[in-house]
């Protein structure tokens, strides 16, 4: 029975079509490195970019100039942001 990959191990089966593993063998030859090497890299480079893009927020210049000016001109607190601000003080 395969074991899988869990959080709590390092260890990373991975199984590719003799081809694609003769590329990334190729590949890595061309970089210098080992196999294993060269696919965590790329795929950590990959992760990066992923990671990034899910978690950074992209504004155009009319929703950029909409949150300057929020940040210039705040808005007057209103009744529950007052209770809520007032709750939290309770507490401490």
């Amino acid at each position: 029975m395969p074991r899988t990959a869990t959080e709590h191990s390092s260890r990373f089966p991975i199984q590719a079509p003799p081809l694609e593993k003769a590329r990334l063998i190729r590949a890595a030859a061309l970089e210098n490195t080992t196999l294993k090497d060269f696919v965590l890299q790329n795929a950590l480079r990959a992760a990066e970019a992923v990671i990034e893009k899910a978690e950074r927020m992209q504004l155009n210049e009319e929703q950029t100039r909409f949150m300057m000016d929020v940040l210039d001109n705040p808005p007057a607190p209103n009744a529950k942001l007052l209770a809520a601000a007032h709750a939290l003080a309770m507490r401490s």
